[in-house]
């Protein structure tokens, strides 16, 4: 002990060995407990501590813990390391929080689709990564191996979830730099050109009125199909439907804000021949909650490729899809000269500001009810046989 304090610092670095390869270093920075060992034939060094902060004793206990890990087999320095990435958070960790926080505004379905991707796809690369160490090429490589499996829109979605984590990770104090913001899914994805869903030409839709009304399948796919002409809403929200969202004596659906892809809550305004359908509809799935249950799970809704399907069966494969109603529809509606706004509105396109969100979706109740009763009647008109050009005429 006496030795180790009269040690002075010297322009040559010297050992003073204490035994069993541990020994204080000494040089003119300061002095520096030291273990030399051998692991798997290499030589190693591994720090104890510096003196006086570390005395003697304490060295020593250190250097007997670490000799028993070296006998049982396992690389000191390594163990340490390892001690020290485990005591960081982790990125899982922050990314499970994130989502604790994130998920009470959306919708179940939606929350837990985002966390079994993560579980999916990020975790296995990134999760147990110290969240302050993750670098933009590990978002590159995670986003790539997406894609390569073909799921592009699932590997764009997860690049932004992982930003998101980041943001929330720099807000608590767990990170200092956020590297999703380093990358554009566009220059690390390949591009495709965007799809507009398939539709029919307003021209073709008394036929097509027609082939539903005699469609030779389900009789709810049926209904399904004509409840979704007549009220033009998304396939999501229609096949989503639940009785108690309905009140038939004032023609009036409420869709709520968690059910809809805006996330406000939408009024749809019910014709005489919706309400009529929905009663008929009653006597065949009233008694569940949803209006469209699913054939094998009547807790669950019918499939989103249901109305896809049947369009397909009556020979329509690649020229109609349900969410091409909404734009036929919009389509004939402007050209009859109904109010672009109560047109946007009933789309459920209204400005996406909160305040705007919660205040618009009941404006021009009235109107909107006016033009979706001219809607229902005009979908009559076509089915009975009146030509597009008389439609326009008679309503010039």
């Amino acid at each position: 002990m006496l030795q180790i304090r009269k040690a002075k610092p010297s322009d040559k670095p010297r050992k003073l060995s204490d035994g069993g390869g541990l020994y204080l270093l000494v040089n003119q920075a300061g002095k520096y407990w030291r273990w030399k060992y051998r692991f798997e034939g290499k030589e190693k060094v591994m720090a104890l501590g510096v003196y006086p902060e570390v005395t003697l004793a304490e060295a020593r206990e250190a250097h007997q813990a670490a000799r028993k890990l070296l006998a049982a087999g396992v690389d000191p320095v390594a163990e340490r390391k390892q001690q020290v990435v485990q005591a960081k958070i982790t990125f899982q960790q922050v990314a499970r929080s994130w989502w604790d926080h994130w998920s009470p505004a959306r919708s179940a379905r939606h929350a837990e689709y985002v966390i079994r991707r993560l579980e999916s796809d990020v975790f296995p690369l990134l999760g147990n990564r110290p969240i302050d160490e993750v670098q933009a090429p590990e978002l590159v490589k995670m986003t790539k191996a997406i894609e390569e499996r073909g799921a592009l829109d699932i590997a764009k979605r997860s690049l932004q979830t992982c930003g998101q984590i980041f943001r929330y990770a720099i807000a608590h104090g767990h990170a200092t730099r956020n590297p999703a913001t380093e990358i554009r899914p566009s220059d690390i994805l390949t591009t495709r050109k965007k799809q507009n869903y398939a539709r029919l030409d307003a021209k073709e839709l008394p036929e097509l009125l027609r082939h539903i009304e005699v469609y030779q399948g389900s009789s709810v796919t049926r209904l399904a199909m004509k409840l979704m002409a007549m009220t033009f809403v998304r396939t999501s929200e229609l096949i989503g439907a639940r009785w108690d969202e309905f009140d038939l004596d004032n023609a009036r659906w409420d869709i709520p804000a968690e059910r809809m892809k805006m996330k406000a809550p939408h009024i749809v305004l019910l014709s005489r021949q919706a309400v009529q359908l929905l009663r008929n509809l009653h006597t065949l799935t009233g008694h569940r909650a949803l209006l469209f249950p699913g054939d094998r799970n009547h807790d669950k809704p019918m499939s989103n490729n249901t109305i896809l399907k049947a369009l397909e069966r009556m020979g329509y494969k690649g020229r109609m899809t349900g969410h091409g109603f909404r734009g036929i529809a919009s389509t004939v509606l402007h050209e009859h000269g109904w109010p672009h706004e109560h047109i946007e509105l009933q789309l459920a396109h209204q400005e996406r500001d909160d305040t705007s969100a919660a205040y618009n979706h009941a404006l021009y109740l009235k109107p909107r009810a006016k033009m979706m009763q001219w809607w229902s009647d005009y979908l009559d008109r076509c089915m009975a046989g009146a030509s597009i050009t008389s439609l326009r005429e008679e309503a010039a």
